[in-house]
Formats: C-alpha cells, sequence, structure tokens
C-alpha cells in the first residue's frame, strides 16, 4: 500500500481495496501507526479517548471499504463506551448502536475510536471534557473548535478522511473552520438521529466531516436516508451529493449583510471577497440580501437549547446507568450523582433551562424564543423564494484562539453566532477553508434551502476547485 493512500482521501481508499491494491488491515495500521503519533507526548491532542480494534473481518466492499473513520463519543456503538465526555457516563457501553454509525460498517468503514468532545456537546472549544481539551493539529496552543472538536482534529491530523460529529448550533461547521477541514451540517432530519445522545431534540443532527468537499459528500450520501427509528427521519429519496466540479452558471448567491458587519475582522472579510470572486469567475451571480432577524439568534439559541437539554439531561440521574454517588435518600442520591457527574458548563445549561421553562417564565422566554425562531425561519424561506440558490458568509468571526483564552462563557458562546441560524431553521450548512490567517485556518459557510443538499455541493466543489490547494495552507 501506499504511505499515502489516506491522504488520497476516503473514495480513493475504498477503490484501492475494492481492487485488492490494498487491504483494510493495511489501511488500519496506517491509521492507528497516525494516531499514535499525534496523541504521543505532553503536547499530544487528544483527539480520540476510546480506541478501537481491528474487525475480525472487514469488509473489501462498500462505498467507504476499508475506510478509517473516528465517531463523536455522543454517538452510541457496540464495542465502545459511549460517554459523551461527562464522568457522569464512564464506561457506559451502549446496548444498541447508533444509526448513521451502523450505515458506516456497512459500507465498509472501519471504526478507529470515540472522539473527544465537550461534555454532552456544550462547548465551543473541546475544553469541558472529563478527557481533558483536544489540541488544534495545526497549532497544538490552539483550541480546535466544538463541540465535536476531537473528531475535526482526527480528520485535520489525517488519521481518518472522515469522521462523525453532532451538530446543535455549529459544531461541526465551527471546528471544521478552526482545523481547515470541511464539515457539513445536514437538513434536519435528512439523517437519523437514533442512538445520538440527545443535547436539544429539535436542534440536533448527526453531521460528517472530510478532509475534502468529496470525502464529506460520500460520508453523507452513505448516512443519510430515513429511519423508522427516528420520527423526525424524513423520507425524502436521498440524492446524489457526489455533484463533482462544474461551472456555476445560473447559479445565484446570495450575501447576507448581517453576516459581515463593520466589526468582522478586515482580513476575514479579504478572505470572504477573494471566495466571492472565485464564485463569480465560476458564472455565479452574487448580490446582497438581508436576513433581518439574525442578531437575535444568539438569544434565541441560548433559551431554546438549554431548555430542551434540561429537560433530556433529567435523566441521568444515578438510577439506571452511569455513575451513582450514595447518599441518604432518593433526593439526596440524585443530587450527589448529579454534582459530582455534571462539569460546570452543563450544570450551568441546565440551570438555565430549567429557569426559562419554570413557572412564570415560560411564556416570557420559550415561548416568545419559538416565535422569533419561526420569524429567523422565515427570513431564510423568503431569500430562497427571491431565487437565491445559495448563501455565503464567514463560518466564524475569526480563526482559532487559544486554549484558555476564553474564560467568560457569553464570549464563547459568540464563537457560533454564524452557524446557530441554521440549526433554528432546519437549513443544510457547510463549511471549507477559504485561506489562512497568520497560519490559522479561516472557515467559509455556505446555506441552502431545507433538502437542498446538492446545490449546496455543487457550490462546494467549484469554490474548493477554484481556491486550490492554497486556501489549505
Amino acid at each position: 500500500m501506499s504511505a499515502s493512500l489516506i491522504d488520497r482521501g476516503a473514495a480513493a481508499i475504498a477503490a484501492a481495496v475494492q481492487a485488492g491494491e490494498s487491504t483494510p488491515a493495511a489501511v488500519w495500521t496506517e491509521a492507528v501507526g497516525r494516531l499514535d503519533a499525534s496523541h504521543a507526548g505532553p503536547d499530544g491532542i487528544n483527539a480520540v479517548v476510546h480506541r478501537a480494534s481491528l474487525p475480525a473481518t472487514s469488509a473489501s466492499t462498500g462505498a467507504l471499504a476499508g475506510v478509517p473513520v473516528a465517531i463523536k463519543d455522543n454517538l452510541a456503538t457496540f464495542d465502545l463506551p459511549t460517554t459523551c465526555g461527562s464522568r457522569i457516563l464512564e464506561g457506559w457501553v451502549s446496548p444498541y448502536e447508533a444509526t448513521a454509525v451502523r450505515r458506516l460498517r456497512e459500507a465498509g468503514a472501519l471504526v478507529v475510536g470515540k472522539a473527544n468532545m465537550d461534555e454532552f456537546a456544550m462547548g465551543s472549544s473541546t475544553e469541558h471534557s472529563c478527557y481533558g481539551p483536544t489540541r488544534n493539529p495545526v497549532d497544538r496552543s490552539r483550541a480546535p473548535g466544538g463541540s465535536s472538536g476531537g473528531s475535526a482534529a482526527a480528520v485535520a491530523a489525517r488519521i481518518a478522511p472522515i469522521a462523525l460529529g453532532s451538530e446543535t448550533g455549529g459544531s461541526v461547521r465551527q471546528p471544521a473552520a478552526f482545523c481547515g477541514i470541511v464539515g457539513v451540517k445536514p437538513t434536519y432530519g435528512r439523517v437519523s438521529r437514533h442512538g445520538l445522545v440527545a443535547f436539544a431534540s429539535s436542534l440536533d443532527c448527526v453531521a460528517p466531516f472530510g478532509r475534502t468537499v468529496d470525502d464529506a459528500a460520500l460520508a453523507l450520501e452513505v448516512i443519510a436516508g430515513h429511519d423508522p427509528l427516528d420520527a423526525t427521519s424524513s423520507d425524502r429519496p436521498v440524492p446524489a451529493m457526489r455533484v463533482g466540479e462544474g461551472r456555476l452558471d445560473g447559479v445565484v448567491i446570495g450575501v447576507p449583510r448581517e453576516y459581515f458587519p463593520a466589526s468582522l475582522d478586515p482580513r476575514v472579510r479579504a478572505h470572504c471577497d477573494r471566495a466571492l470572486d472565485a464564485l463569480r469567475a465560476r458564472g455565479a451571480t452574487v448580490r446582497e440580501v438581508s436576513l433581518p432577524h439574525t442578531e437575535l439568534a444568539i438569544p434565541v439559541y441560548y433559551i431554546l437549547a438549554p431548555a430542551e437539554a434540561s429537560a433530556n439531561l433529567a435523566r441521568f440521574d444515578g438510577v439506571r446507568y452511569g455513575l451513582r454517588v450514595p447518599a441518604d435518600g432518593v433526593q439526596a442520591m440524585y443530587g450527589a450523582t448529579r454534582a459530582a457527574g455534571f462539569g460546570p458548563e452543563v450544570t450551568r445549561r441546565i440551570l438555565l433551562g430549567t429557569y426559562v421553562l419554570s413557572a412564570g417564565f415560560y411564556d416570557a422566554y420559550y415561548r416568545k424564543a419559538q416565535e422569533v425562531r419561526a420569524l429567523i425561519t422565515r427570513d431564510f424561506d423568503a431569500v430562497f423564494a427571491d431565487g437565491v440558490h445559495a448563501l455565503f458568509t464567514p463560518t466564524t468571526p475569526g480563526p482559532a484562539f487559544a486554549l484558555g483564552a476564553i474564560s467568560d462563557p457569553y464570549e464563547m458562546y459568540l464563537s457560533d453566532i454564524y452557524t446557530v441560524t441554521a440549526n433554528l431553521a432546519g437549513l443544510p450548512g457547510l463549511s471549507l477553508p477559504i485561506g489562512r490567517l497568520e497560519g490559522l485556518p479561516v472557515g467559509g459557510q455556505l446555506l441552502a434551502a431545507r433538502f437542498d443538499e446538492p446545490t449546496m455541493f455543487r457550490v462546494a466543489y467549484a469554490l474548493e476547485a477554484a481556491l486550490g490547494p492554497e486556501a489549505h495552507r
């Protein structure tokens, strides 16, 4: 096997294995070697927290034959713990497997391990994990983003060309931008949530990372589709995502003015302008649009998501599974278990969510937030109805910040300012590298109408090709 086969991408690995030019065991050996090298020493990236063993039998057929993949630690697996980066689930192994993971395995993929994450997916830096922080492979003094930072780091470190994360408010697109890779949030309902440990059920999506647009498109094709085990799973047919590079004649790209405020770093703006010029050169029409309720997205998100989280996390009580701290009486046991098991960020969000759902505050906060969420959704609907095929924005306000640099929770929440709207509206979104700023990756974001992932990928393939390898440097 060529030593660089993993670097050639998921489709090339599968083709080599299918043709008998390589074997799943050989690919596995290379992936594990890279995992060991990247995790060695005090500045190891700490991307994978539960390591897998090579399966006794590995398929040499399938769209992902022999392809190494990493799985976020909140997706249930039979053979590895599913702990959500939390002490309260330490050592817990699921009795069933997430549908998305099962579909990867059925396509021939090899799970190399479970990836680190912010505890219960609550964070934007992967610093809030009981296993310690993950380091950004581009610059190990920097955060990889979150909450799916371990998955992003595994792909950026070239341990695997594909990884699964989850998205509630930008937890795949933001780390993709920080790590210089591709992250895709599918339309809500496009991918089954069965086996994903719930954070905020009306927002959560299982979402893939890829080193390239093609890697991410291939992963989404494999995991997408209706699942009777998930009542929110759409029964729409799964279209081809691997649409390839081509011209964009007739495609209208909208540029929301609200995503380009005067406060935006001018160097990030310059990279965005270069990307838009590249889209024009490919035949696209670019025009300014408005999404007037964008400024309300962060406060709406941080009412709705904690409210749903406070209900979903009530199940972690020390009774049926996970950590149990002995105490006198059931109520005392509940309190002691949750106090010992949950970290400060999870506790903060549970308290916030319980508050906004409490008597006397439900109408003032939760109901009002749902009404504003509807307005944000209508903003997008109006733009797409007016002839816009895709939107282009920055993914984040700036590049990856230093580990430990942000201690103010509100400042951390603002790192998702450009991504939460897609979750609130249920839209597909994609982040891909558009350049470097002082050596750190800058991400550009594409958004499309619900269930129009093919258009989003069409633009992404064209933009990736137009920007060339320089966007990854």
